[in-house]
């Protein structure tokens, strides 16, 4: 009888995406990311909450387009150099796989370890932690927190 030896990687590191906004920049896990697509006005409808900007076109589907700066309080804003981070939906929702979210440019990738240091900010009701990167703090969003938002406005 022979033993199988299989070896297990003991880093405690992985890969993240700083996603920079207008007043603040989102770290997530690189998986989170589904694609990165250039701006384009989305299909605006009446009577939609201030953080939701309307629908964009992605690969046959219609995807909700959010403002994370106005869900967490802030304001809607369309810069120059905006994207769109079309992003995995973590909800188990069967017919919502996904969600896009307003970017202010080019997401970043970077080697996180898993022990990074805790930042002293402000958070709001969107944010679950501020880490601090070198000099600059970045937010881990509550992604389930946003898409349950989508859920209790009816539009998912």
């Amino acid at each position: 009888m022979s033993e199988v030896a299989t070896t297990q990687n003991t880093s405690n590191s992985l890969t993240g995406l700083l996603l920079p906004l207008s007043d603040r920049t989102l770290l997530v896990p690189n998986v989170a990311l589904a694609e990165l697509i250039p701006y384009r006005a989305p299909q605006a409808a009446q009577g939609l909450p201030s953080w939701l900007l309307g629908q964009v076109a992605w690969r046959d589907l219609r995807l909700p387009l959010l403002s994370f700066e106005a869900a967490a309080g802030g304001e809607a804003k369309v810069g120059t150099g905006a994207r769109v981070a079309v992003l995995n939906a973590l909800g188990g929702r069967p017919h919502v796989k996904f969600i896009a979210l307003l970017l202010q440019g080019i997401p970043r990738s970077l080697k996180l370890e898993a022990d990074l240091p805790r930042a002293d900010a402000p958070l709001s009701v969107l944010e679950l932690e501020a880490v601090q990167l070198g000099t600059d703090v970045a937010k881990i969003p509550d992604l389930m927190a946003l898409e349950q938002m989508l859920a209790d406005a009816g539009l998912i």
